[in-house]
């Protein structure tokens, strides 16, 4: 099959209807372009569809996770429990407090943070000093800071392994939030994603299972800290405050009433959304399994259901994937690493002192990830194409 880059897949691209450009189109011909009945729906129909109590819409899936880190109470120079292999923002959100992120490794079969490293890690962390030492990055980490908190990610959209994690958050009296940025439409164990933490977010950017173009939600059951995130996200607004009042130091993380309508229309699609992109990743599925150089993503018995976020294959060891990226690109079939690690980004080995080989598994993933172009409105033709580009490459 000959394909030029005239007839380029895109990466991803959100899948949008009538229905959707409507809805967006009855705020601009309204009088409320923020803060109204659009946002309210949007929350209403991610508590029905999570199961929670409460659903607070953001203008980002950082925006949220940052204000499940203030509603923690974690302070500056206390320390969380996290994962090098994500988006820069779980770490980011901590960095903005001035906590200190402790990179634990990942599980080398769903890229999630490894639940055993995570208890020797709190085990120790706990303990004192002298064993808190080889945990603690070479530089930069105030001596004494507390074990505040676990944040875990759910990488790729596949949850990770909360029953093994949540025991050693309660046991220490760990806060739990739950990065399901990528997640949404999970399960584990038949539990849903945006559940598992006491404190969850979830994320909107166009290549997620729904778009609002930018924007978050954040979803729990903690009646507290849902009224302190809702007044954070509008400038430190509590209740009773009027608009020039401000009883904590907040922020402008406020959903616009344009994109709300998107996201509350997309949300009466979700389950058609996620089977569209679980057809995809059966086709790929198919078609990589003939390929013996690519690893296609593994799921977990623990994952009861996947709602597809991007599809991220693994080449082989020995394999030049700058080769095979470069070979997809001039057949006009675009291609990304995925993830760098967070630890070797250029400001946190500035400011930490990390190194290569601090996390083995974590730099191995990221060598021999790549995300191939994915999105509910790709066709199995499309799929065809990318699939036999690779197939003749090694």
């Amino acid at each position: 099959m000959d394909y030029h880059a005239d007839h380029q897949i895109p990466m991803s691209s959100p899948d949008l209807t009538e229905a959707e450009i409507q809805a967006v189109t009855d705020v601009l011909r309204s009088t409320s372009l923020s803060m109204g009945p659009n946002i309210q729906a949007f929350e209403a129909a991610f508590r029905a569809a999570i199961g929670v109590r409460h659903a607070i819409a953001v203008n980002s899936g950082t925006a949220g996770l940052h204000l499940c880190v203030r509603a923690a109470g974690i302070q500056p120079g206390e320390r969380v429990i996290t994962t090098p292999f994500s988006f820069v923002a779980s770490t980011n959100v901590l960095l903005f407090e001035g906590a200190v992120p402790v990179f634990v490794d990942i599980d080398p079969v769903s890229g999630n943070i490894d639940p055993e490293l995570v208890r020797q890690a709190a085990a120790d962390l706990s303990a004192g000093e002298s064993t808190a030492k080889k945990w603690l990055p070479r530089q930069g980490a105030p001596q004494g800071g507390a074990l505040k908190a676990i944040l875990a990610v759910d990488v790729f959209g596949q949850p990770a392994e909360y029953d093994a994690i949540r025991p050693v958050a309660t046991t220490l009296g760990l806060g739990l939030i739950e990065d399901a940025c990528e997640a949404l439409g999970s399960e584990y164990k038949g539990r849903k994603a945006g559940r598992l933490g006491d404190t969850a977010v979830f994320a909107f950017y166009p290549n997620k299972q729904i778009t609002t173009g930018e924007g978050g939600m954040i979803v729990t059951d903690d009646d507290a800290a849902a009224e302190m995130m809702r007044a954070l996200r509008n400038q430190g607004r509590a209740p009773g405050d009027t608009w020039l009042d401000h009883t904590h130091l907040g922020y402008n993380y406020r959903l616009d009433e344009m994109s709300s309508a998107l996201g509350a229309a997309q949300m009466r699609r979700l389950d058609d959304l996620l089977a569209k992109r679980r057809q995809v990743a059966d086709w790929y599925g198919e078609r990589l399994a003939e390929i013996p150089w690519v690893e296609a993503p593994a799921l977990l018995a623990s994952t009861t259901r996947m709602g597809w976020f991007v599809y991220v294959i693994r080449v082989a060891p020995g394999i030049d994937r700058t080769m095979v990226t470069c070979q997809l690109e001039s057949a006009g079939i675009p291609s990304r690493p995925y993830f760098s690690p967070i630890h070797l980004q250029p400001y946190m080995v500035q400011r930490f002192g990390y190194r290569s080989g601090d996390f083995p598994v974590t730099e191995d993933l990221a060598v021999r990830g790549l995300a191939l172009p994915f999105s509910s409105v790709m066709t199995e033709e499309q799929v065809a194409v990318v699939c036999k580009v690779l197939s003749g490459l090694i």
